[in-house]
């Protein structure tokens, strides 16, 4: 198995609007379960900090191969989130590891 870990820090927006957008892309992360097939888990979770220097949002995803997370990268559903945290974010962090 392959665990895919991406943490997200958002660009500086007021914090009622940092909120909504950091709930509009936690639910477009979790609708990618019911859209693309080798996503075998998936938990996304907003700092309990929301004016940490941290990172602001984190994403645990498991698939069963590389290849399955290849195909996960380049699926059409997932381009859709990517499209959209590249308007918000301003930095991200990957580790995938086996387990």
């Amino acid at each position: 198995m392959i665990n895919h870990v991406v943490l997200f820090k958002l660009k500086q927006f007021p914090a009622e609007e940092k909120t909504v957008i950091l709930n509009e892309l936690k639910d477009l992360l979790l609708g990618l379960q019911d859209k693309i097939e080798e996503l075998v888990y998936i938990e996304a979770g907003i700092n309990h900090e929301p004016d940490s220097k941290n990172y602001d949002l984190a994403l645990i995803s498991h698939f069963k191969s590389l290849d399955d997370l290849e195909r996960y990268r380049v699926h059409p559903a997932h381009m859709v989130v990517v499209k959209r945290m590249g308007e918000v974010a301003e930095t991200r962090a990957a580790v995938d590891f086996e387990f």
